[in-house]
């Protein structure tokens, strides 16, 4: 909301239920490979199945680092978010004035710091998690409905709704130059002003990553996805209804000392004392969000890892003992994130280029299935949910759409175009391809196989997330191995 109300958006309110209809239509598609296929590598997994057997290796080598990018860079948006509003929250009632290490990125202090309290608090295991997912879903229902409440009550004046749904605001010009409505068109400002609705829309797969810690997990990962987007587009609707009614002053707002339009919605409506406790409930919405992020990253990581797709996997596809946790992804995807953020040091638009990469990766992750999913329908394998009739359709739009936004979000957002302002995406995005379809053609399509282990595994009814099973597949190959030597040693 604030990125938004920074760099300008039309029609804001609307832009929200826009773009819940298009991700609803990547959400829907993508939910019958989870169905089919439940599994913690997600999307490159089912780009796999999917394919065909000759071409299973490159798509799932594809889909993985592509998601692997959005991945980190989520968790780099969300940390990064949630340490600027740590920032600002200390500036409220007392006298600490935000610098440079401390406000934008937090370098070197605080966003490390948010990353390796998330870190540890992963490092401990599915059963805390789990307790704190319960807290974070009451955080977010109990903490979003409460926050809109207070402001719309305590605020002094009400926006009327012409304001809310009807006003174009174009915040995308900086030094004083034009914003992109006059230097190109409004519908160009819409364009790039859906990215935040976009980016917060992203992420679903969490429940795929997360399935092989679940029971049922065909139904639970796809009952996952639905509410992930229902729930989070219908309390994110209501919070910037809330939030946009509430500006007291918009220049006031959009110009704050804070260096949060929403920090100042706070301290507008409910005084500084109100504000700390609504920064507060923020903070912690974000931090929860941070956390489980890391969580969907490193079970990504390591069902990559665990098939040889990242550099050093045999290091990483481990599971810890004692937590029956990812330990070694969990600090791998801390420390790419906090790698990822270190150009918010010289730019001023580090947290909109972080979006547009996350968003850029993880839909085009989603993508590659879904398309898959349309080339080879008729091999296509259903699970307990389908789509019947609305299947295609539903792919093809989907399809559209990431086509769509993979375009755009790469797009420059702020006039003038300089080292500060550069729409650094499209460098994040360019080197996983390179990076990614150089090594195959290179090396990683003489030796890289795709997901077959855990294919194999999951033949023997073996859960990989267990370190004991896991230990019983690693038997059961060696066997096989051993078995085949002795065969072939009868045979001479």
């Amino acid at each position: 909301m604030s990125a938004s109300l920074e760099e300008g958006n039309a029609k804001p309110a609307n832009g929200t239920l826009k773009n819940q209809d298009e991700a609803e239509l990547a959400r829907m598609g993508y939910k019958q490979e989870l169905n089919a296929h439940p599994t913690s590598g997600g999307p490159y997994f089912w780009a796999a199945m999917l394919s065909r057997k000759q071409d299973a290796a490159l798509a799932s080598w594809i889909t993985g680092w592509f998601n692997l990018l959005g991945q980190v860079a989520v968790t780099t948006g969300i940390s990064f978010a949630c340490a600027n509003f740590i920032s600002t929250a200390c500036t409220l009632g007392t006298s600490f004035e935000p610098t440079p290490a401390t406000n934008i990125g937090s370098y070197p202090s605080l966003h490390p710091a948010v990353l390796f309290t998330q870190g540890l608090i992963n490092t401990f295991g599915v059963t805390i998690l789990h307790y704190l997912n319960n807290i974070s879903v009451w955080w977010h229902a109990l903490g979003t409905t409460s926050l809109v409440i207070a402001i719309l009550v305590k605020a002094p004046k009400r926006q009327s709704a012409s304001f809310v749904f009807r006003q174009f605001l174009d915040g995308t010009g900086v030094d004083g130059a034009v914003g992109w409505g006059e230097r190109a068109s409004h519908a160009y400002v819409v364009v790039i002003g859906i990215l935040m609705a976009q980016y917060t829309l992203t992420g679903f797969d969490a429940s795929a990553h997360m399935t092989e810690e679940t029971h049922n997990a065909a139904m639970s990962g796809s009952i996952g996805i639905i509410m992930a987007i229902g729930v989070s587009a219908l309390l994110g609707w209501f919070l910037i209804l809330g939030l946009l009614f509430s500006i007291q002053d918009l220049d006031g707002t959009l110009n704050s000392s804070t260096g949060q339009p929403v920090t100042q919605i706070f301290l507008d409506t409910v005084g500084e004392r109100g504000a700390i406790v609504l920064m507060v409930i923020v903070i912690g919405a974000m931090y929860f969000c941070g956390t489980f992020s890391i969580t969907s990253n490193s079970r990504m990581m390591y069902a990559f890892a665990r098939d040889g797709g990242i550099p050093g996997h045999k290091f990483f596809a481990k599971v810890s003992p004692r937590w029956k946790s990812p330990v070694r992804t969990v600090w791998l995807a801390c420390t790419l994130s906090f790698i990822l953020g270190l150009p918010s040091l010289g730019s001023s638009v580090a947290f909109a280029a972080a979006t547009s990469i996350a968003t850029i990766g993880l839909y085009i992750s989603y993508g590659i299935p879904i398309a898959l999913r349309v080339v080879y329908r008729d091999s296509f394998v259903r699970g307990p949910f389908h789509l019947r009739a609305f299947s295609y359709p539903v792919a093809i739009g989907a399809i559209a759409w990431i086509l769509f936004i993979s375009i755009a979000f790469i797009l420059p957002q702020i006039n003038p175009v300089d080292s500060q302002t550069l729409n650094y995406a499209i460098v994040a995005v360019g080197v996983v391809i390179a990076y990614s379809v150089g090594f195959w053609l290179l090396s990683g399509r003489k030796w890289f196989t795709g997901p077959i282990r855990q294919i194999e595994a999951e033949g023997m009814g073996i859960d990989v997330m267990d370190p004991s099973q896991a230990d019983k597949y690693e038997k059961n190959v060696v066997q096989e191995k051993v078995s085949v030597v002795s065969q072939s040693g009868d045979s001479a």
